[in-house]
């Protein structure tokens, strides 16, 4: 059985869909960043809690200037065929968005990550890397912002 879409309900379906994008996008920013941080780190650890351990996040505890954040991450790991670091993921609970970056590694990588983030106000970076066993571990950082940053 085969359907077919006329001109009228495929502009209905595109009328609807950015509606309900626009719908979406009108949450408090800083409900919607917290929950969305949630969901993220949800999606990313396929459903699993991440433990403490391995990820190592270095940011300064201060600030001055949000809109550039130097940051690095490592993750202590073999980086083996058997053993290595697949994806880690950086997330701002505080930012509009709070995907910052997502840094991808094979076996012959070497597991650390050097760049700077822009950070909207005061808040959370976490890093979340995902073993290519599926294990996840994370590491939690509280940057003090001052001025500058995404949000003004």
């Amino acid at each position: 059985m085969r359907h077919s879409l006329n001109r009228r309900q495929a502009l209905t379906l595109g009328t609807g869909a950015v509606v309900a994008t626009t719908l979406s996008l009108r949450a408090g920013p800083a409900r919607a960043a917290k929950n969305n941080t949630d969901e993220a780190i949800k999606a990313f650890t396929r459903g699993k809690e991440p433990a403490k351990g391995k990820v190592k996040l270095e940011l300064p505890e201060i600030a001055e200037n949000g809109n550039t954040v130097p940051m690095t991450v490592s993750v202590d790991a073999p980086m083996t065929p058997d053993s290595y670091v697949e994806e880690v993921m950086i997330v701002a609970e505080g930012n509009p968005n709070p995907g910052v970056v997502s840094f991808h590694f094979t076996p012959s990588s070497v597991p650390e990550a050097n760049t700077r983030i822009r950070l909207a106000e005061t808040q959370n970076v976490i890093a979340v890397a995902r073993m290519n066993d599926g294990s996840v571990f994370s590491d939690v950082r509280q940057v003090k912002v001052t001025i500058g940053g995404c949000g003004g």
